[in-house]
């Protein structure tokens, strides 16, 4: 246990910053989550109206500290691959 006024303050401090960082990164796993279900269901018009949203939750957990800049590139792209190579395989 923290002993010194400050240490306790930091400590309360982390604790809020957890529980945060712990609810963006839920909100865009499951984001994640919802979008690729609509793809792999091959249901293109409710994806491509998700697709900017996701993209927007990642960018704000890069911005806000929760993600790694790279890693929300490497998502990012990841994402649009996916939904690219779906969206084609069903034009074929």
């Amino acid at each position: 246990m923290p002993q010194t006024k400050s240490a306790k303050k930091r400590m309360r401090q982390a604790q809020k910053r957890t529980q945060r960082n712990r609810r963006i990164k839920n909100r865009v796993k499951n984001a994640i989550k919802d979008l690729i279900q609509l793809v792999s269901q091959g249901n293109f018009e409710k994806a491509k109206e998700k697709l900017p949203q996701v993209i927007a939750l990642i960018d704000s957990a890069w911005g806000k500290g929760v993600w790694h800049k790279n890693k929300a590139a490497r998502v990012k792209s990841r994402l649009m691959k996916k939904f690219n190579k779906a969206l084609n395989q069903s034009k074929n």
